[in-house]
């Protein structure tokens, strides 16, 4: 996500490296560059233009002007108008009534009936409440089928009606189920189109007027660029939505439609979606999308990631055997487990400063990271895994063979695995909360 713009707005601040202040000759150029590099991550003209305009004007204040690091002054500049662009701040879904009803829109293709159930399992989770869905995409082949399965992984029932062609009369009876039965959230999922066609605004305005949903949410695939821009500004003169979702963000590393849809329609980025998992959704927050536009991480996200997946139990468990020097590899193993339910390795790594354009290259995905590691624990006896030390030259051997590595990523394991425990190990005593206190002041 953005991979390519942050690497053309890096080289657009190389204008003013060494620059002992900033002058409209050196703006000029510097926003000349960055005008380039939003047209070549799919941002249209017009809100390229208007984005450089305001960054001139408040480069080119008086303040600024003395700036003893014009670069470092640029960059705050350009930062600041990103986020005010993509919407300054994230924006809550409203699920508030009897019940909360969110109608979900867009093209064919979009990935609605993906997102529906993702939502679906957002809100149960993160709120605890309980959620209905309902399967009015009555146009697709298989759309209800797809919904009914997906719904089943995040554990969310889905109503239909079989032999009912009418969406309003399958979200009318999913309402009044859920307000007979107790459900305080229903999402509907309507049918897309191939095309923005007058059929497709007659059905979804029709049943927004019958439905009067809480939230309104336009689904747009990110792939497409201006063209889901234009997309949702005809969507919205017609429903006058709530909020974009922006989806296969993962495969688009332009982000063009980001960083034009909230200007051009007026309706904030409510959430965005970076792959098929159920879990491979995320709240929009402006300010941090903009840090990653810019390199500079998102450590946020990575903190609330991780925090979804702490286990307090298990991290009692492993304080206590850290403390008795008890932490074997099974205990590692665990730990892997729980950094993978975090999701992608490398979208974590790009939330980290700096890590992310140092790992861009590199070949890495959620299987092939921790592979080799967990073949090489899982291939050692349970005396092994509690006692490292008594692995010696042939146990590195049979290791080796019983995963399919060699005896030196075997060495490399344990290696890391004591290094690893040392340093946890230095944490439990008080030692590294010491140099995080000395930091902060």
């Amino acid at each position: 996500m953005f991979e390519n713009l942050q690497e053309r707005l890096e080289r657009s601040f190389k204008i003013l490296k060494g620059e002992g202040r900033i002058t409209e000759i050196n703006v000029a150029e510097t926003l000349k560059d960055v005008r380039r590099a939003l047209l070549d991550a799919d941002v249209s003209y017009k809100v390229a233009k208007e984005f450089c305009d305001r960054v001139k004007v408040k480069a080119m204040g008086q303040h600024v002007l003395t700036a003893v690091n014009p670069k470092q002054m640029m960059v705050k500049i350009v930062h600041d108008e990103l986020a005010e662009f993509m919407g300054s701040q994230s924006s809550e879904i409203n699920i508030k009534g009897n019940p909360g009803t969110v109608l979900v829109a867009g093209l064919n293709g979009s990935g609605k009936t993906t997102f529906s159930a993702k939502l679906a399992g957002h809100i149960k989770s993160k709120r605890g409440m309980k959620v209905l869905l309902a399967a009015c995409d009555t146009f697709r082949p298989a759309a209800i089928e797809q919904l009914k399965v997906l719904g089943e992984q995040v554990g969310v029932e889905v109503y239909s009606e079989d032999g009912e062609k009418d969406p309003i009369k399958i979200a009318k009876a999913a309402v009044a189920k859920a307000k007979s039965e107790g459900y305080p959230v229903v999402i509907i999922d309507t049918a897309g189109r191939l095309a923005v066609d007058q059929e497709l605004m007659d059905e979804i305005s029709a049943l927004h007027s019958a439905v009067k949903p809480t939230e309104s949410l336009f689904v747009v695939d990110a792939m497409t660029g201006q063209d889901a821009v234009e997309t949702a500004k005809v969507f919205n003169e017609r429903l006058d939505f709530d909020g974009v979702v922006l989806t296969k963000m993962d495969g688009d590393t332009r982000g063009g439609a980001a960083l034009s849809i909230k200007h051009v329609t007026g309706k904030p980025i409510k959430f965005v979606s970076t792959g098929e998992k159920m879990d491979a959704m995320d709240v929009f927050h402006p300010d941090r999308a903009a840090d990653r536009i810019l390199g500079m991480g998102d450590v946020v996200s990575l903190v609330e990631r991780a925090q979804e997946q702490f286990d307090e139990r298990q991290a009692r468990e492993t304080r206590k055997k850290l403390a008795k020097d008890k932490f074997g590899l099974m205990d590692f193993y665990n730990q892997i487990q729980q950094v993978k339910k975090m999701g992608n390795i490398k979208d974590l790594a790009g939330m980290i400063p700096g890590v992310g354009k140092m790992i861009k290259d590199v070949d890495i995905d959620d299987n092939s990271a921790f592979k080799n590691i967990e073949a090489i624990i899982m291939s050692m006896t349970p005396a092994e895994r509690d006692n490292p030390e008594i692995i010696n030259g042939s146990r590195r051997k049979r290791i080796a063979d019983g995963s399919g590595t060699d005896v030196t990523e075997v060495n490399k394991l344990l290696k890391q695995f004591e290094a690893t425990r040392k340093m946890m190990k230095g944490a439990l005593t008080g030692n590294m909360a010491q140099r995080m206190r000395s930091f902060r002041r």
